[in-house]
Order: structure tokens, then C-alpha cells, then sequence
């Protein structure tokens, strides 16, 4: 092991000045490079693209899938839960309006604040969905969501 270590000394040796001239010194030497952007005035976020086309069953399907991967553990067992609960059962224009609530939104926590009451719902998503899902979030019936559910429900058809 010592030989490894006397292998790195130059190396460490470099880190060290390097760290100890930048905490010793307040200004900036030549090596130091810092790269800092200003931030934009404004961000453009991708729109997400509409289907009108898409059939309603693959719809559902692409929907189902969505609510089960959404990034954050809470809304992957919110909206899992619910697209399983009710998914099957909506029409078309309530379908469109679930897809537009779960894919109009930029940021997943508004959907997650909207739902459980800690924020209020904008007037644009405040839909008979909304309504719905903040329901199964109330969770009148006590049931037990540590999990997913299973897609088994689905494929038998």
C-alpha cells in the first residue's frame, strides 16, 4: 500500500496548494476557472404534444403507464392508484381531461400540493378529475397504498 500512496503524493500535493491558495487568498489566481451563467429571464418549458388522433383504448394505456412513472414515489402511488381505480371507466372527454392534468403540468409536486389540499388548484385544473382524484387522496375507505398496483387488472381484457 505504501507504494501506491508514495505514487500519488504529487497528486495530492497539487490538490492541496491548489485548495490552500484558493482558501488562503480571497482573489482569483490564474488557474482558478469558474464558470457562472446569468439566468435567463425566462425559461421556455417543452409543451407537451396533443393526440387527437390517438385511439381511446391506447390512450388509456399511455396513460396508465404515465401515472405509474411520473419521477417522485408520491404521485407514482397517487396517480397508479387512481388511473387503477378509474382509468377503465372514464370516457373520452374525461380521459382527455386526466391526460391534460397529468401532462399539462410542468412540475409534478403542483399535482401532488393540488391534490392533497396543501396548495389550491388553479381554475384551469380545477375539473370533475381533480375533484375525483383529491377524493382518492382523501382515502374515505382507509385502504393501504404501499404499493403499485398490478397491471394484471389490464391485460385481462
Amino acid at each position: 500500500m505504501l507504494p501506491q500512496l508514495l505514487l500519488c503524493r504529487p497528486l495530492v500535493r497539487t490538490v492541496l496548494l491548489t485548495w490552500s491558495r484558493g482558501t488562503a487568498n480571497s482573489g482569483s489566481t490564474t488557474d482558478d476557472v469558474i464558470v457562472d451563467f446569468d439566468d435567463p429571464e425566462h425559461l421556455p418549458l417543452p409543451v407537451y404534444p396533443k393526440r387527437p388522433d390517438e385511439p381511446l383504448e391506447k390512450r388509456k394505456q399511455r396513460l396508465l403507464y404515465q401515472s405509474r412513472k411520473r419521477g417522485m414515489l408520491e404521485n407514482d402511488l397517487l396517480l397508479s392508484t387512481f388511473a387503477h381505480k378509474y382509468l377503465k371507466e372514464f370516457n373520452a372527454e374525461q380521459t382527455e381531461i386526466y391526460d391534460d392534468l397529468i401532462n399539462g403540468v410542468s412540475n409534478d409536486w403542483d399535482i401532488y400540493y393540488w391534490a392533497t389540499g396543501v396548495k389550491p388548484t388553479p381554475q384551469q385544473y380545477d375539473t370533475e378529475i381533480m375533484k375525483l382524484l383529491k377524493e382518492h387522496v382523501g382515502n374515505a375507505e382507509k385502504v393501504t397504498r404501499f404499493r403499485q398496483p398490478e397491471l394484471q387488472h389490464y391485460l385481462q381484457q
